[in-house]
């Protein structure tokens, strides 16, 4: 992965991954970026994922443990614009359900609140 940007909208903690979320490229950063906005009192986080190329089953398993932990600290992460890979992988592992998964940025944004 080579970077994951972070910026707000509307009150929402917005992240945009960029590259890979496979295990040793991308797992972990998004797992501190995720646990940073968590301390610092984000409580609305929306992981933009239009400029992931590849996610693999670490990818998935960090963003289910995000979700949890976020959850438990009364925040909630959200998806939004996946690639048809992403979203088959998901669809897959019976993980879609569980996600909250948006097709655009203003549907996931005006789901919050």
């Amino acid at each position: 992965m080579n970077r994951i940007s972070t910026r707000q909208r509307d009150g929402v903690t917005i992240l945009d991954p960029k590259g890979k979320i496979t295990i040793g490229e991308g797992d972990i950063a998004l797992r501190e970026v995720i646990s940073e906005a968590l301390a610092e009192g984000c409580r609305d986080l929306l992981i933009n994922c239009s400029k992931v190329k590849r996610m693999d089953s670490s990818g998935l398993g960090e963003l289910v443990a995000a979700t949890e932990r976020a959850k438990s600290q009364g925040a909630s992460i959200k998806l939004t614009n996946l690639s048809a890979s992403v979203r088959e992988l998901l669809t897959m592992t019976a993980l879609m359900g569980m996600l909250d998964v948006f097709e655009s940025e203003d549907q996931a944004l005006a789901s919050f609140g």
